[in-house]
């Protein structure tokens, strides 16, 4: 027997076999030349190997193998796969094969997050190589594969989240001749916020508002319960259809309307909201009260006209994974 590392961990004495693998066999003609796969050669039936070591776990000047799972696309959303899996090293020297096992790899729960495993370190590149240890003999070595699937089922929901470092745009709005504003729903021009295109709208009605989705819309004589007593004001993505299904970005949103004397405080709402194809548009139906905004010490509105400050931090993206 013989000892091996496995994902970093050293494992127990490893057995050896008389039979053959009863799955698979892959047998690797002209090794030396797999150079040319310094990332890892990937077989048709996904068993992957790594002729120089794992690079993105950090391995080198060692034999690295693993199990790929094969048709993971095809794999209903939230479902596992939980098998028992052993991997095969012909010894051509003896006509035996060693077994490659693990008690904490050999029986892995595959999924959308956990698509391969295997052994980062099954022998140092200058022992498998020597054509005394009968593993590498005329530059051609064997290896396997069994697995044997224990279970599946199907899990709850799963989701992916790469956050930024406070990715920010600041959008200026300005609205003229407000009082005179006869259309029940307005749009600021498509702005490019950290890569995407926003607008932002003001209005009255739901229909209206879901067929002017991604914008900066404005409603100056309300929208829903509050039509007549307030203004709303919602940010909304310009093609919502660019998004990608399971895709949903994390924003945070903060409406102001700017005090135009530059004495006093600007009037300021600010959330957070997740933008995704099927809830694309998002604000306040209650922005500011009609009444407020139109009072002379308030100098929100001046000489009929107000300026509105759009600022957009994208977070993060989120990703459903199943």
């Amino acid at each position: 027997m013989v000892t091996l590392k496995g994902d970093g961990r050293y494992t127990a004495p490893v057995p050896f076999s008389d039979s053959p693998p009863t799955h698979y066999t892959l047998k690797i003609e002209s090794f030396s030349l797999l150079k040319n796969w310094p990332d890892g050669f990937e077989s048709e039936e996904k068993l992957v190997l790594y002729p120089n070591g794992n690079k993105e776990k950090n391995v080198k000047d060692h034999i690295s193998v693993c199990l790929k799972m094969a048709g993971a696309h095809l794999l209903q959303p939230g479902w596992e796969v939980f098998v028992d899996f052993r991997l095969f090293l012909l010894d051509q020297n003896k006509g035996i094969y060693l077994v490659l096992k693990d008690k904490n790899i050999n029986k892995m729960c595959f999924h959308a997050a956990m698509l391969d495993a295997g052994f980062d370190r099954v022998f140092p590149l200058e022992a498998f190589t020597d054509p005394s240890n009968g593993y590498l003999i005329g530059d051609t070595c064997v290896f396997g594969a069994e697995v044997f699937v224990c279970k599946e089922r199907r899990r709850g929901k799963e989701e992916c989240i790469t956050f930024y470092d406070c990715l920010m745009y600041k959008h200026p709005w300005r609205i003229e001749k407000f009082s005179k504003l006869k259309y029940e729903c307005i749009e600021s021009k498509p702005f490019n916020a950290v890569g995407m295109k926003w607008h932002v709208y003001i209005s009255d009605n739901q229909a209206l508002v879901l067929s002017l989705q991604k914008k900066l819309v404005l409603y100056p004589r309300g929208h829903i319960g509050g039509k007549d007593t307030h203004v709303a004001l919602y940010l909304a993505f310009v093609d919502p259809k660019s998004l990608l299904p399971c895709y949903n970005i994390l924003t945070e949103v903060t409406f102001s309307i700017v005090n135009q004397e530059g004495h006093g405080d600007n009037f300021v709402r600010k959330g957070k909201h997740r933008f995704s194809t099927s809830d694309s548009s998002w604000g306040w139906t209650y922005f500011i009260p009609l009444e407020y905004l139109s009072q002379a010490d308030s100098f929100y509105l001046l000489k009929n006209t107000w300026s509105i400050e759009a600022e957009v931090i994208v977070h993060g993206i989120g990703k459903q994974l199943c």
